[in-house]
């Protein structure tokens, strides 16, 4: 897997908030914790509801800052997010742990 490939296309769904190819790349037991709101996420269901309240709702488009490749499981990258929430731009992370291909968990947060 290359990962910076990965992550490059995942971002790629996600600002044209194209929920089926976002939901491809997450394992079917993927979690996604998310403190910045307060909860986790489970299984597809779970995150087709963050995707749609967080990015599909406040319009939010995500720019890759840095990326670190940690193992051939594991990256971390920071981002900047742009959307119609109050901030308007804010900083963001995302830590990964991938399995057969996708993303096995994430945590997200804001910076």
């Amino acid at each position: 897997m290359d990962i910076q490939t990965f992550i490059q296309d995942w971002l790629a769904a996600g600002n044209a908030y194209d929920i089926d190819l976002y939901l491809k790349q997450y394992h079917k037991d993927a979690v996604l914790d998310d403190p910045s709101v307060g909860r986790s996420f489970v299984g597809h269901k779970g995150i087709r509801k963050y995707f749609e309240d967080y990015f599909i709702g406040y319009k939010t488009q995500t720019r890759l800052v840095t990326l670190e490749i940690i193992s051939k499981a594991k990256a971390h990258i920071e981002v900047e997010f742009t959307g119609a929430f109050p901030e308007g731009k804010i900083g963001g992370r995302f830590d990964f742990t991938f399995k057969e291909g996708k993303i096995l968990s994430v945590k997200a947060d804001l910076l």
